[in-house]
C-alpha cells in the first residue's frame, strides 16, 4: 500500500505535468484561431495557429530538459497537433477564402485536414521504430505538421503583407495550392529535421547573425519574412532529398 502511495504521488510531480500544459497551451491557441476567425480577425486567427507552432515547438524540448517524457505527452501532442495545425487552420482558410467555392471549398479543407490526422497517425505507428529509414538517417517523412500549416496559411500572409485581398478573390488557386500542400504532408518525401541538423563550430556566429536578422524582420515585416520562410522551405526540399539519398548511398557501403 505504501508502495501504491509514493507511485501516485510521484506520477503527479510539476516536472511530469509541466510539458503536457505546454501541449495544452497549443491545443488552446489553435482553437482560439478558429474563434477569430469566426469573428473576422484574420491576423489574429494566423497568429494563433503561428503561437501554437511555438508551443508544440517548446513541449518536446520541456520533456527532454526535465527528463519527463512520456506516452502519454506524446498522444497528447498528436491530438494537439490535429487540431492545432489540421482542424483549424482549415477552418480559418474555408472561412476566409474557400467558402465562396460552396461545396468544392469545404472539400479542399477536409482534403488538408484528413492529410493531417493521416501524417499524424502514421507518425505515432512509427514512433518506436528507431530503424525507419528517414529516421535513422536524420530526415522526417513529409512536411512536419506546424510547416504544413504555416504554407497553408500563405495566401491569407500575401494578403497581409500588400494589404489587400488579392488572393482572397483567387479562390480556385488557392484550392488548388491547398491541395499541393496536403500531398506534401502526406508524401514519404524526407525533409530536414531540424533536431539532426549539425552546425560546424565556424559557422556558429554568422548562423546567429542570419537568425538575429530574421527575428529583427519578424518585429519589422513579420509576414513578408513569413512568406520568405515558407518559400525558403519548399525550395530546399530538393536538396533535403539529395542529403537524404546520399546518407543512404554511404549507410549502404559502410
Amino acid at each position: 500500500m505504501a508502495k501504491e502511495k509514493a507511485l501516485l504521488f510521484r506520477a503527479f510531480s510539476i516536472r511530469t505535468i509541466l510539458p503536457n500544459v505546454v501541449t495544452l497551451f497549443a491545443f488552446m491557441a489553435g482553437l482560439t484561431s478558429i474563434r477569430f476567425a469566426l469573428a473576422g480577425k484574420w491576423e489574429m486567427a494566423v497568429f494563433a495557429i503561428l503561437l501554437a507552432g511555438v508551443f508544440d515547438g517548446l513541449d518536446g524540448t520541456v520533456a527532454r530538459l526535465l527528463k519527463s517524457t512520456s506516452r502519454f505527452g506524446a498522444e497528447l501532442d498528436s491530438l494537439s497537433d490535429v487540431v492545432s495545425f489540421g482542424v483549424a487552420p482549415a477552418v480559418v482558410l474555408y472561412l476566409w477564402g474557400l467558402q465562396s467555392l460552396d461545396r468544392l471549398g469545404w472539400a479542399v479543407a477536409l482534403i488538408y485536414a484528413t492529410a493531417m490526422a493521416l501524417r499524424l497517425a502514421r507518425f505515432n505507428a512509427r514512433m518506436d521504430d528507431e530503424e525507419e529509414p528517414r529516421k535513422r538517417l536524420g530526415f522526417l517523412t513529409g512536411v512536419p505538421a506546424p510547416m504544413g500549416a504555416s504554407l497553408l496559411l500563405i495566401p491569407l500572409m500575401v494578403d497581409f503583407a500588400v494589404e489587400a485581398s488579392v488572393m482572397q478573390e483567387w479562390g480556385l488557386l488557392v484550392a488548388a495550392y491547398a491541395v499541393g500542400v496536403a500531398v506534401l504532408i502526406i508524401s514519404t518525401f524526407p525533409t530536414v529535421s531540424l533536431k539532426a541538423l549539425r552546425i560546424r563550430r565556424d559557422f556558429f556566429v554568422p548562423l546567429m547573425l542570419v537568425i538575429g536578422i530574421v527575428i529583427a524582420g519578424l518585429f519589422v515585416r513579420t509576414w513578408l519574412v513569413m512568406i520568405s520562410i515558407g518559400i525558403i522551405y519548399v525550395i530546399s526540399m530538393p536538396w533535403s532529398y539529395l542529403a537524404y539519398e546520399k546518407r543512404r548511398k554511404q549507410k549502404r557501403m559502410d
